[in-house]
Formats: structure tokens, C-alpha cells, sequence
């Protein structure tokens, strides 16, 4: 059994699906972050567990080629992004291998390579920033969490942000340091302010920011507007009040302050309406790359009736609807139906229908109508599809599935649940849309079993 802060020398062999290296030692699998596979290093045992350990690097013995110096000063502090200390081509070859590892150990594959759509670019391509706030020593401050903890680590400049939103958050910072407007403090459940949350459209330029607070009247909020507006692409301030303990950012309420309480852009020839809680992709370019693939698997005709589970502020579905005879859109967040609705308006769309509801109240719902749903489109949240989600999937026996994931893990559950039920995969595709961070897209497309397509 290894020994907590023993010091061992090992090989990287392998990465977790957050990004972090391990290490074989004596058997166990130990979990070191920053290091990169096939390093040696010299690594001190920080925590032990049954099956597993947690170790730290003390000195690289033999460094990876793809190992570079970190371009972020807090990069080994903030839990934001994963993969500073080693180059792009690296980081996206563990990805891919991460989106076929899961599908072959947890679906039931057995893919040799999985092709990947690496970004063109991997700084200031994130149009959206959630700043938690805190304070010290009397002064306001925000950034990002540290990695598993609620303790802000506090960044002038975040790479894989837009300069704007950092100027936005500093000119909230510098608001409540002059009017002194409290953070809120986790621990006591006393302070006003949150987080700062900013939205920018990467076509339109506008800019989105809504105050997360835990009061429905911010104090001096001309002075803060006279700050944002100096900031180029400032549309609209928003009041959100959350008086909730938890990890929500967002609360029930919103009110705005300041311009109309949402903004627009456009995304794959069309243009969408944003409010604080829509759904949005938010790397653009790869976005539109990702829904092209979709669409492209999807094949979809004239004829067809596309159901889009998941459906957010409309994107896919609205993208889709010019190649199908009829689609509907379903959502759970009623502003992000609101806003798909009036998408669908502001584009002249009249094929498309949303409903709001659960994805697998409503499947079932529209087939207890006769509805018939020849291609089906699911994009669902890290979870995954639930139950009745894949059940009301099952009966539609759609002509082609096509599932949008943000999860390898839940991605190839729900492809062997499926399978189980006569749906067999015909391709796999991966997108990074999160340059720096662990996270990567993926888009798989399903038929029934008696297809004569081939995988």
C-alpha cells in the first residue's frame, strides 16, 4: 500500500476524463495533475484511498515534447482550464481518445480512432463568463474557483476570455469598491453580490451583463450603468436575485436595469435572441461546425418531422428547419422557450414549434397525439438522456438518431442503453469547444438495427 508523502518515481501512463495524469504505482492508480503521458516524475503521495491515490509532482525526470510554459499566471491555481502546461496538439489528441475510450469501455464499441475537429484558435474564443464575487480585507474582488473549492481565485486577465468581459468585470469590482457594495459570503449568508455574469455575441458584438444578487435593488446602479456603458458593445444590464444557498448562479428572477434585457446574434445564417438563462453554444465558430455535422448526419428531407429533445433557445432546431418539412423544439427553462419562439419570428420560421416541458414528458405527450417523429435530435445536459427520454426515443423508432453530447461518460450509457433497444451506432465524431479546458463535444448518429447502412 503506498504511503502518504512518500516521494515515488513513475511514468505518466494515461489521463482522467478532467485531464489530470496517472500514474501505476505498486498497482494503484495515482491521479497527478499537470503532467502528461509518458513524463517521468518524481511524485509525492498527497492522499490515499482504497483503490486509488492522489500525488503531486515534485520533479519531471524525463519531460514530454508537448509539455510548454504556462501563458496564464494562475493557470496551476484556477479551476478554469486544465491544459495550460501542454501544447494544443496534445490536448486534442487526448480528447479524441477520451470521446472513443468511453464509447468502446462503456458503449460496448470497438473504434479505432474517433476524427477530431480541433479550434482554430484557443484564446478569447468563450463568449460567456460567470465571475464569482469575494472579498478581502474590505475589498471586492472576482474570478474563478479553485479547483474543487469555493475559494476565488482572483485573474486581471482570463485568456479564453473576450478583453470585454474582463473590463466588465472590472468595472463592476471597481463600482462596488467605491459604493461599497458587499460580496456575498457564502459562510454567513450575508453581502449582495454573487456573481457577474457576461454574454457577448461574437457576430453582433453586444454585450450582456447581469448582476447575480441577493437584492432586488442594487445601490448607485446609474453609476455602475455609467461604467458599462464605456465599455464597447454594452447592450443591456440585468438584476438577477438569488437568496439561495447552493451552487446556482442564476436565480428565478430577473430584472432589467438597463436596455432591453437581452441580446442577439447569429449563428449558422441565423439571428437568436439571448437572455440570461438561453442556452448557447459558447465557442461560435466551433459551434456552427458542430451543428453543420449534425444536420449532415441527420439527412433530412422535405418529408421529414424533426424532434429536436433539448432544444434550447432554438439553435439546431431553427438551423434544421429549412430541410424539414416540420420540426419542434422542446425545452424545460421557459425563458429559453420564450426566446426560441420568438427566434423562430425574428427569421421568418413558420415550420417550427416548441413546447415547454421535460424531454421525456413531452416525447411521450406528442406520441400519445400521433405525431411521428421521422429524425430525432438530442443535445441534453451533462446527465444525459433519462429514461423516459430514451423510451419515448424507442417507440418513435425514428429513421436516424442524432445525439449532441457535452459528456463522453453519459454519452456511451445511453448509446449501449439504445443499442439494447434495437439502435445501432453508425458514426462518432469529436469538437473541441473548450480550448484549455477538459471539456469536448461529440456528435453520433444512430439508426434502428435493420438499416442496411453500414457503420
Amino acid at each position: 500500500m503506498l504511503i502518504k508523502n512518500q516521494i515515488y518515481t513513475a511514468q505518466i501512463v494515461d489521463y482522467t476524463a478532467e485531464g489530470q495524469g496517472v500514474a501505476k504505482i505498486e498497482g494503484c492508480a495515482v491521479f497527478v495533475p499537470n503532467a502528461i503521458v509518458g513524463e517521468v516524475c518524481q511524485i509525492r503521495i498527497e492522499k490515499v484511498g482504497k483503490t486509488w491515490a492522489a500525488g503531486k509532482i515534485v520533479q519531471i525526470l524525463e519531460k514530454s515534447p508537448h509539455r510548454i510554459n504556462r501563458a496564464c499566471p494562475v493557470a496551476k491555481l484556477c479551476g478554469g482550464c486544465d491544459f495550460h502546461h501542454m501544447d494544443y496538439e496534445e490536448e486534442s489528441r487526448l480528447k479524441a481518445e477520451r470521446v472513443r475510450s468511453c464509447l468502446n469501455r462503456i458503449g460496448g464499441e470497438s473504434l479505432e480512432s474517433i476524427p477530431m475537429h480541433p479550434a482554430p484558435v484557443t484564446t478569447c474564443y468563450r463568449n460567456k463568463a460567470q465571475y464569482p464575487v469575494s472579498s478581502k480585507k474590505n475589498r471586492a474582488f472576482a474570478g474563478f474557483f479553485r479547483a474543487g473549492t469555493h475559494q476565488v481565485v482572483e485573474n486581471e486577465r482570463c485568456l479564453i476570455l473576450p478583453e470585454e468581459s474582463d473590463q466588465v468585470k472590472a468595472a463592476v469590482i471597481d463600482y462596488m469598491n467605491q459604493y461599497r457594495v458587499n460580496a456575498y459570503d457564502e459562510t454567513t449568508r450575508k453581502g449582495i453580490v454573487r456573481h457577474i455574469y457576461v454574454r457577448q455575441g461574437a457576430v453582433s458584438g453586444q454585450i450582456l451583463v447581469c448582476i447575480v444578487a441577493t437584492t432586488r435593488k442594487l445601490p448607485q446602479v446609474e453609476a455602475l450603468i455609467d461604467r458599462l456603458k464605456k465599455i464597447k458593445g454594452f447592450t443591456t444590464l440585468v438584476l438577477s436575485i438569488n437568496t439561495k444557498p447552493g451552487n446556482a448562479v442564476l436565480g428565478d428572477e430577473f430584472i432589467s436595469l438597463y436596455g432591453p434585457g437581452y441580446i442577439e446574434d447569429t449563428l449558422c445564417g441565423l439571428t437568436f435572441r439571448l437572455s440570461p438563462r438561453s442556452f448557447y453554444q459558447i465557442n461560435h465558430h466551433q459551434a456552427q461546425e458542430l451543428y453543420k455535422a449534425a444536420i449532415e448526419a441527420a439527412e433530412i428531407t422535405k418529408e421529414d418531422t424533426v424532434l429536436d429533445l433539448y432544444c434550447g433557445v432554438g439553435t439546431i432546431t431553427l438551423a434544421m428547419s429549412k430541410a424539414a418539412g416540420k420540426v419542434i423544439g422542446i425545452e424545460v427553462i421557459p425563458q429559453a422557450v420564450a426566446d426560441a419562439k420568438e427566434n423562430a419570428l425574428r427569421n421568418h420560421i413558420s415550420n417550427a414549434d416548441f413546447i415547454c416541458a421535460d424531454a421525456g414528458q413531452a416525447a411521450l405527450e406528442l406520441e400519445q397525439q400521433g405525431i411521428h417523429a421521422d429524425v430525432v435530435v438530442v443535445d441534453p445536459p451533462r446527465k444525459g438522456l433519462n429514461a423516459d427520454a430514451i423510451q419515448a426515443i424507442v417507440r418513435f423508432a425514428p429513421r436516424r438518431l442524432v445525439y449532441v453530447s457535452c459528456d463522453p461518460a453519459t454519452l456511451a450509457r445511453d448509446v449501449a442503453l439504445l443499442k439494447a433497444q434495437g439502435f445501432v451506432l453508425r458514426s462518432a465524431q469529436a469538437f473541441d469547444l473548450f480550448p484549455r479546458c477538459a471539456h469536448v463535444e461529440s456528435v453520433v448518429l444512430l439508426t434502428q438495427e435493420q438499416s442496411t447502412e453500414q457503420p
